[in-house]
């Protein structure tokens, strides 16, 4: 219940990482809700991996480069979920903003990410 609960507090500084970034580049540069999210994502992605690798799973016995590429792996595969449904429930729903969608978008994914973490990424070795 640990894991779970360190990973939800993880994901949750991601998010705001994710949204924070989101919102900043949407507000003030050229980038879209499209773009900007992508951009987002990745920033997100580096938050996530030093948390779940501190608090949450512990490290994993591999070296730095192999975890950090099965960590990208995985977030890759979960971010592109996330991205689908993010941008399905835009063109979907033209009223929907950003943020929500986004709120909705990352609980989806989150549970394909907390399995694809805890047994492909940080399973000891």
């Amino acid at each position: 219940m640990r894991r779970i609960v360190s990973f939800v507090l993880a994901g949750g500084c991601g998010f705001a990482v994710d949204a924070a970034v989101l919102s900043l580049l949407v507000a003030f540069t050229p980038f879209g809700p499209f773009a900007a999210r992508a951009i987002a994502i990745a920033v997100a992605m580096a938050a996530t991996w030093g948390l779940n690798r501190t608090f949450t799973f512990g490290r994993s016995g591999r070296t730095l480069a192999d975890e950090g590429v099965r960590y990208g792996s995985v977030g890759l595969l979960s971010a592109l979920l996330n991205y689908a449904l993010y941008a399905a429930l835009l063109l979907s729903i033209p009223q929907l903003r950003p943020l929500p969608a986004l709120a909705m978008a990352s609980l989806a994914a989150m549970a394909f990410s907390f399995f694809g973490y805890a047994r492909f990424v940080f399973r000891r070795s």
